[in-house]
């Protein structure tokens, strides 16, 4: 797929002033309409070297054949610790710590410049300024969340409830249970409505059931966490307690009803297609129709009610759990979530939990990188046309597209030459393989982001304007076509995909830097770097979950039945191998959970 590059486009105020006429039968003339400002970024301090392969950087003390991970990584390993802002560090963090400095920069321009009324540079420009104003955002306290916390407090009745949730879906307060539009597995081409387990604060249903130390440990601490939060927002001290433990009363019998990361691995287990009336029969508590009437939405003739028996325990939830406990929960939650955009108690709580005690992180962030964050979920492809206006050449696009087709047709001759596949299964694999679509750098097309209003006057205000913005342009693609140009990342994303569905493979112009790629390397080190990532992602097509998907991005069964249980036997010695590895002292890889990135690994 070629994607022409364009010059970032700059909304332009033209105003044209009719000269003075001469003489009577003189046509006016128009003066040139003044441009509209350009932004100048100077990125010389945060630029990335070249990438190279020096002989110094080995380790020769280390017996290459004996010990190979340490004759390569050694010196880099001593030479690199972890930052105290960060749990890992590696080449990935790496690249994206640079590519925040860059955002850094662009956002810091935006910010200082003056720019016509709803331009790209003006939305980044303010909302980046309105983040870094801390003074305005300790004073405005909790009052930006007030009104969502006086209409929990104004339920009067459990029956309330469904209500309250599709307004705030509607708002995009998703907070109880997934609620999105994607391509449908059956009809690739279009999309509908999904639904889907969710309401856990903790990382997964194992945190509050299973007895391990460390999950204990993790339920002790949340439920301080609730109570810290409560009583910033109020209560005092033994009735923030008392709630802090309905909180996670609430959460267990959700966590009870839902399943765990393997199950959901398993894309049949993700989706159950229902019509909307055997929906409503299924939660007699709560009307789907009149949740999608909430969300303003057409009742579709079907969607996805996956999960089923995490939503009748939903259902039973509103008739037999007290209003006065599904009002702690949504206070709590609607607390939690905004925390990070509130004054720094609030910040601080949810950095000391969620990063600190749950994922190990020393320090928190400088306050930029946390309000590019920010930035990045609510706004992100629209940032992203900024940066890469400013940070991606084009020759990288070109180099990018040899790269991908040079590799596209060694994974062919790959496939064409497995001896255990059938012909029938091999002829379904390379018809898939015809099919990839590669993403490369930026989207073809941008997306429009007239409707979002952004200003300095409130940060808060900021990301719940972009929260509400982006429900409703998900909410508009329920019944529609799919937008095969639509990516799932930003630009400035260090990572890249597959989506099955599509049946694409998409890198964003962030990866497509040293030490991934560089367009004036050696070829060998570009195969040795972005290389790797591309084969992955394309062997994303064929592992355990992408293989469950034709051509066309349909879930559909393309092998015979031999060939389906070979490959199956294959992947299961894969996960028991990983699942060998001792990772720490007495904690083991679970090879299931990672099959699908170990299978793109290996191949």
């Amino acid at each position: 797929m070629t994607l022409r590059l364009k010059p970032l486009a700059l909304a332009l105020s033209a105003t044209f002033v009719l000269a003075a006429c001469q003489k009577a039968e003189a046509p006016a003339e128009s003066a040139a309409a003044p441009e509209a400002p350009k932004l100048s970024v100077d990125l010389s301090q945060v630029a990335q070297q070249p990438i190279s392969f020096k002989a110094e950087d080995l380790d020769t003390s280390i017996q290459a054949c004996q010990d190979f991970n340490g004759f390569v990584n050694s010196k880099w390993l001593a030479a690199n610790p972890v930052p105290g802002d960060r749990t890992t560090w590696g080449a990935f963090p790496a690249l994206g710590e640079r590519s925040l400095q860059v955002q850094h920069e662009i956002a810091k321009a935006a910010a200082a410049g003056q720019w016509p009324a709803g331009s790209m540079e003006q939305k980044v420009g303010d909302f980046f300024a309105a983040g870094m104003d801390e003074a305005a955002i300790e004073a405005a306290g909790l009052a930006p969340i007030q009104p969502e916390l006086d209409r929990i407090a104004a339920l009067t009745a459990t029956s309330d409830i469904p209500a309250y949730l599709g307004q705030a879906y509607a708002s995009g307060q998703g907070m109880l249970f997934g609620f999105f539009a994607m391509a449908d597995y059956n009809d690739s081409a279009t999309n509908i409505a999904y639904a889907i387990q969710g309401g856990l604060s903790l990382p997964e249903r194992a945190y509050y059931l299973e007895d391990r130390e460390d999950y204990q440990a993790a339920r002790i601490a949340f439920v301080e966490h609730v109570a810290k939060l409560l009583q910033l927002a109020g209560a005092d001290e033994a009735t923030a307690k008392a709630q802090a433990q309905q909180v996670m009363d609430f959460e267990t019998r959700l966590a009870k009803a839902s399943l765990g990361r393997l199950d959901l691995r398993d894309p049949a287990k993700r989706y159950n297609p229902v019509a909307l009336a055997d929906a409503d029969a299924a939660t007699p508590n709560f009307s789907w129709t009149a949740f999608f009437a909430a969300l303003d939405v057409p009742a579709p003739q079907t969607f996805s009610l996956a999960t089923p028996d995490f939503f009748k325990e939903f259902d039973a939830m509103l008739a037999d759990v007290p209003l006065e406990q599904w009002q702690t929960w949504l206070r709590f939650r609607t607390i939690d979530g905004a925390s990070p955009y509130l004054g720094s108690a609030y910040e601080r709580a949810n950095f000391e939990f969620y990063r600190q005690t749950l994922a190990g992180q020393k320090e928190m962030p400088e306050r930029w990188k946390r309000v590019l964050g920010t930035l990045n979920a609510s706004m992100g492809e629209g940032f992203g046309q900024l940066y890469v206006a400013q940070a991606f050449p084009p020759e990288s696009k070109a180099k990018m597209e040899q790269l991908v087709g040079n590799l596209m047709q060694s994974l062919k001759h790959r496939l064409e030459g497995l001896a255990w596949m059938s012909e029938e299964t091999k002829a379904k694999a390379l018809e898939k393989w015809s099919s990839f679509t590669p993403k490369i750098g930026y989207p073809d097309k941008w997306r429009e982001w007239d409707g979002l209003a952004v200003s300095r006057e409130g940060y808060a205000a900021n990301v719940m304007a972009a929260a509400a913005f982006n429900m409703r342009y998900m909410l508009d693609k329920i019944g529609q076509p799919v937008d095969r140009t639509e990516w799932g990342m930003s630009p400035q994303t260090v990572n890249a995909y597959y989506r099955a569905t599509a049946n694409e493979i998409v890198f964003p112009a962030a990866i497509l830097q040293p030490p991934f790629f560089d367009a004036n390397a050696d070829d060998a080190l570009n195969y040795g770097g972005i290389g790797a990532v591309i084969g992955h992602e394309m062997l994303h097509g064929f592992d355990d979950q992408g293989s469950k998907f034709d051509a066309t991005g349909n879930m559909a069964n393309w092998w015979t039945e031999e060939d389906r249980a070979k490959f199956e036997a294959a992947a299961a010695k894969l996960a028991d191998q990983y699942s060998g590895y001792e990772a720490l002292p007495g904690l083991f890889v679970n090879g299931k959970l990672g099959l699908g990135e170990n299978i793109a690994d290996l191949g």
